[in-house]
């Protein structure tokens, strides 16, 4: 569990915030990279952040080369001088350790420490995190960095934070150099501590496979057939815990040498992301940071943010949590870089202060004249500041500003969904019954059925305490422990709520099939038992009918359920199915357990989750017109009503309050502007 220590404001950067909440004022910059500009620039820089209202900036991110342009050499007086402007100009500095890409001088001294895909190609230098996270060389001079950073810096007055390398794994997350087969069989040593336990795991007696000696055994790397499934799901394991001992590596220096300054790495929760499981991590880290960047042809993208907000804030055990880089229009790395509405801007960026977010920043603050992200958006654009796009930002600016008492404050749901990284990464192995199947995508789609119906959800990892939720998702939990199973019917027979979908239960934390029938682990609390899976054929739908609940269609997926102690509250009139329960619902203790057994349409999705929401008392907070996002924030003895209408009709939202934004009140019902947000205090 991360241990919540907040940024370290300077006294500088709380001034003009007396309404600021626990945490202080609300964090707003983004990424700033002097090293790309002549001194020149800086001081219309750290002018032109004041006017936008920014009071936080990362500094340093991908500085290696400059600040040890040679081994022998170092350069820090540039970055004192930039430090030193920003902390008279009252912006704190989120001070990277300049890991995240070594300098040409090291991987040309080293190329062994370069990272290899999955064929055996060297990925060389030219890029950004060309390193294997398996690298001695790199661990060595990484953490004499950040001890020299450290020592020169801990006590300068602008440093808020420390900020470890960058996007861990973003570029590097699976290297299969020797290097790293080393690092495997290390990790697999303490995992297994002996052969035989590693060959039952891995079951290896199929094909052959079976090890008579450690090194025998290499990184799941191209073959002429499907690689073990057991290896691949601990090599990702593995290769998520290399990465983690480099942030615990240069989080225990920076501990060392300034404890009293909090550190964060910056994660990327996103659903195209997918190499580690920061789960593992977030008790590494004094609070959570997040980068998040949207999908441009994505029509929900806004769900989809929503969805990982709500993620990230599980990951920080309900606390605030920081939004590290954002995009204020454009990426750069999409196949086509749709530019961002100002009005979406804004819109996104209080999403995710809605959200829990107490800090709004972006990649980057000036927009790049020349390098690979120079078509990506920033704060200050290449237009600069005669622009629509520089107004809106001064804006945002405006807005975290008067909403700078919401700092602190939390966001509290009555309902959760399980979301487990490693049982994603189980769930959609090759060899599995269909390559169709998305753990994330049914995740997602249960998540809109929810955000549609304006009910909060908390996104959680598995052990999280489950005690607090009335209701309780578990979308394809295909890979679950016992601990877990046990946690999850412990809570419906305490009163709960409990939702599975379908290929949930199959298998044991080493990927083994749960004998007996499907869905394994949940057979008995589900009160139902399936002998085969029937998947779909892309394109293939199924009919469901429920007596008093409709008809729906099904896709995907589909299974012969017979009820053993469940009841049957909808059937599948057609597809390999036909005739069997597709729904069911069985009674356990003061609770029950519903089973959803394929991919059901949004209707269906919305009509058993009316039906589970009505018997558990659950509803939403408060209600707003269609597409109209409503999130509540909790403070001491107050209340913020965030209400965000994405559409282009006015909105409106049943609560009253004063609108922080606007400080006008309302008796309410409240108007919410087509594209617009209204904050009520209440």
């Amino acid at each position: 569990m991360v241990q919540q220590r907040w940024i370290r404001w300077p006294e500088g950067a709380r001034r003009g915030t007396a309404s600021a909440g626990q945490n202080g004022p609300l964090g707003f910059g983004g990424d700033y990279n002097p090293e790309q500009w002549p001194p020149e620039v800086w001081e219309q820089d750290v002018r032109l952040m004041q006017e936008a209202g920014v009071n936080l900036v990362t500094v340093g991110v991908f500085s290696w080369a400059r600040i040890q342009p040679d081994p022998d050499t170092w350069d820090f007086e540039w970055l004192d001088q930039v430090l030193d402007l920003l902390h008279a100009h009252d912006i704190a500095a989120d001070l990277a350790t300049a890991t995240a890409s070594p300098p040409a001088w090291l991987t040309t001294a080293h190329p062994e420490m370069l990272p290899v895909d999955r064929s055996g190609t060297v990925l060389s230098q030219g890029g950004r995190q060309a390193w294997s996270p398996s690298s001695t060389v790199y661990r060595e001079h990484s953490l004499h960095l950040v001890e020299r950073m450290a020592d020169r810096y801990g006590n300068h007055p602008a440093l808020a934070m420390w900020h470890v390398s960058n996007e861990l794994g973003c570029h590097n997350g699976r290297c299969y150099s020797e290097l790293s087969a080393r690092g495997f069989r290390r990790w697999l040593q303490g995992r297994y501590g002996d052969l035989d336990t590693l060959n039952r795991a891995w079951a290896t007696d199929f094909w052959s496979q079976r090890y008579g000696a450690w090194d025998q055994i290499e990184p799941p790397r191209v073959a002429p057939s499907f690689s073990n499934p057991t290896q691949q799901l601990d090599f990702a394991r593995f290769s998520s815990d290399a990465l983690r001992d480099q942030l615990r590596a240069e989080a225990a220096v920076l501990r060392r040498v300034t404890p009293e300054v909090p550190v964060t790495t910056n994660f990327m929760v996103m659903s195209h992301f997918r190499d580690v499981d920061y789960a593992t991590w977030t008790g590494d880290l004094d609070l959570v940071s997040n980068d998040h960047y949207m999908m441009a042809h994505d029509p929900s993208a806004h769900v989809e943010l929503a969805f990982c907000a709500d993620q990230t804030r599980g990951l920080a055990g309900g606390q605030p949590w920081m939004l590290m880089e954002s995009s204020t229009s454009a990426v750069s790395w999409q196949p086509v870089n749709a530019a961002k509405p100002v009005d979406q801007m804004r819109r996104n960026s209080l999403t995710q202060v809605a959200r829990g977010a107490d800090a709004v920043c972006f990649f980057q603050w000036r927009a790049s004249a020349a390098g690979a992200e120079k078509y990506h958006s920033a704060m200050l654009p290449h237009a600069g500041t005669d622009s629509e796009l520089w107004r809106g930002v001064v804006g945002l600016g405006a807005d975290l500003r008067r909403l700078a008492e919401v700092s602190g404050s939390t966001v509290r749901n009555r309902v959760a969904m399980v979301v487990d990284q490693e049982n994603e990464w189980a769930a959609e192995l090759d060899a599995h019954p269909s390559a169709l199947l998305s753990a994330r995508g049914t995740a997602q789609a249960w998540y809109r059925s929810l955000w549609d119906a304006g009910v909060g959800v908390d996104v959680v990892p598995r052990g999280t305490e489950l005690a607090g939720y009335r209701v309780v998702l578990a979308p394809m939990l295909h890979l679950v422990r016992d601990a877990d199973a046990a946690a999850l019917a412990a809570f419906t027979r305490a009163g709960g709520h409990l939702v599975v979908t379908y290929f949930s239960g199959i298998a044991d934390e080493d990927d083994h099939v749960r004998l007996g029938g499907y869905p394994g682990a949940f057979r008995d609390l589900l009160g139902v038992r399936v002998e085969e899976f029937r998947p779909l054929l892309p394109g293939q739908e199924v009919r469901l009918e429920g007596a008093g609940l409709g008809a729906w269609t099904g896709s995907l997926w589909s299974e012969p359920v017979v009820a053993n102690g469940a009841t049957v509250l909808a059937t599948y009139s057609d597809g390999p199915s036909a005739g069997f329960a597709a729904i069911t619902r069985c009674e356990q203790g003061g609770g029950s357990a519903w089973y959803v057994s394929t991919e059901l349409d949004a209707g269906g999705r919305a009509a058993v989750l009316d039906t589970v929401l009505t018997a558990s008392g659950v509803s939403a907070a408060v209600t707003a017109t269609a597409g109209t996002e409503v999130t509540v924030r909790q403070g001491e003895g107050v209340e913020y009503v965030f209400a965000i209408n994405h559409t282009g009709a006015q909105g409106t939202v049943e609560a009253a309050g004063t609108d922080l934004l606007t400080g006008r009140a309302h008796p309410g019902p409240v108007s919410v502007p087509a594209g617009g947000v209204v904050v009520l205090r209440r």
